[in-house]
């Protein structure tokens, strides 16, 4: 797991003691939360987990009832200032009449050092949609503008919020292949996402965020240590949910059909008593929990598999702030 004591000195993103409190609302209660330069980190939390809230106190949009926040060692108002921090929110607005070079270009000149309006484009893989009025523009395509928007004052550190929603799958997948362009370089980004595949698959570290305080911290093999067990999968015509229970260590049973799932803390057990027990059984398959069993293990909540569709809850799109 990460000892963020052994970053904290150049830290790129350094949460100490933060909280935001709405009333009785505990949004965020008590982050610390230390990010070396260069880590790719996701950020993962169901519905008012605090992500976004989080989100928006590194950023400096929101200011924490107690508890500090520091990027490479200055505040987030000047981080923001200096060009350090590129922003993808979802909440993002762009200006329907304005074509997509336009806005890249406006906010370039916002900056001391950005990139060029072209190179930005070409990062983000929309240089084709660089004449294009922003009104014209599909959910994924605006998303991949935002992306642009937020590379454009070439930045040492870039935050994503739920980077590909309203993506297709094939879009999702092009815009990560831009992502490894951009992280390859050394650069650091913490993204928010509902697609556990994306942390999975692009995440250096993961960050498990419930009822505002993070309940895991370090890899995805280290977070999936956490939580004991494995997966046993097999076609067992007949089965009862009943009888299957019953085997060692078995905590859940799905059952599709005559195809079984079934969680264990003691799959080799389960195994050999499952084989004596339905010799019948066939295409067994035995595989390690994954990152979403251990998020529904460590934050108690139930998860949906990445299948390129929307996200349904529990995950958040915009939670309570």
């Amino acid at each position: 797991m990460t000892e963020p004591k052994t970053v904290a000195a150049g830290a790129a993103v350094t949460l100490t003691g933060l909280r935001k409190h709405y009333g009785e609302v505990r949004a965020v209660d008590g982050v610390d939360l230390v990010i070396a330069p260069g880590e790719v980190v996701a950020l993962l939390g169901p519905n008012g987990a605090g992500k976004s809230t989080t989100v928006d106190m590194l950023l400096g949009l929101t200011r924490p009832d107690t508890g500090a926040v520091t990027i490479f060692g200055s505040s987030p108002g000047n981080a923001v200032a200096d060009g350090r921090i590129g922003a993808m929110l979802q909440g993002g607005a762009l200006l329907d009449d304005a074509t997509v070079g336009e806005t890249v270009g406006m906010i370039a000149s916002l900056h001391r050092n950005p990139l060029r309006v072209a190179e930005a484009l070409r990062g983000a893989g929309i240089e084709d949609l660089a004449n294009r009025r922003c009104n014209k523009l599909s959910g994924g395509q605006k998303q991949r503008v935002r992306f642009a928007v937020a590379l454009v004052s070439d930045p040492d550190l870039l935050v994503l919020d739920e980077p590909t929603a309203a993506m297709d799958v094939q879009t999702r997948r092009e815009f990560w292949l831009s992502m490894q362009d951009f992280t390859t370089s050394g650069r650091t980004v913490l993204f928010a996402t509902h697609y556990l595949e994306e942390a999975e698959n692009y995440a250096d570290r993961v960050v498990f965020l419930s009822k505002g305080r993070i309940v895991a911290d370090g890899s995805v093999a280290g977070v999936t240590a956490l939580t004991s067990g494995r997966t046993i999968k097999a076609v067992l015509p007949g089965a009862t949910g009943h009888a299957l229970h019953k085997l060692p260590g078995v905590s859940e049973v799905d059952i599709r059909g005559d195809r079984i799932i079934l969680s264990s803390n003691e799959s080799d057990k389960a195994l050999r008593t499952l084989l004596a027990e339905y010799p019948q059984a066939y295409d067994i398959e035995v595989t390690a929990i994954g990152l979403e069993d251990a998020f529904l293990t460590l934050t108690g909540h139930a998860t949906l598999s990445d299948g390129g569709s929307a996200p349904t809850p529990p995950f958040e799109g915009n939670e309570t702030r």
